[in-house]
């Protein structure tokens, strides 16, 4: 396990402290968990950040088609085929 050394507030500095003597667990254990859980939680999405990702797909889900359904569906076969076939052939002009 490696060593370091923060700087840290005197609140933070308590917060921990007591946190650890509550918890019967050393500083470290506890400055190990808080690290811990922030990370699970900095790689998801806010409330209101999930909020509006779902107000934007609804207005998508709800706008009106811009191409007809038989074009889209032909370039998604066209598209699942070159993957299949080692990726979509250009042709130079």
């Amino acid at each position: 396990m490696a060593r370091v050394t923060f700087s840290l507030d005197d609140a933070t500095v308590l917060q921990i402290r007591q946190t650890a003597a509550r918890l019967g667990k050393p500083q470290s254990h506890v400055v190990r968990e808080a690290v811990a859980e922030y990370a699970a939680r900095a790689g998801t999405l806010r409330d209101e950040e999930r909020r509006h990702a779902l107000r934007v797909l609804e207005r998508l889900r709800q706008a009106a088609p811009t191409r007809p359904i038989a074009d889209v569906e032909r370039e998604l076969r066209a598209i699942r085929t070159a993957r299949r076939t080692g990726g979509r052939r250009h042709h130079s002009a």
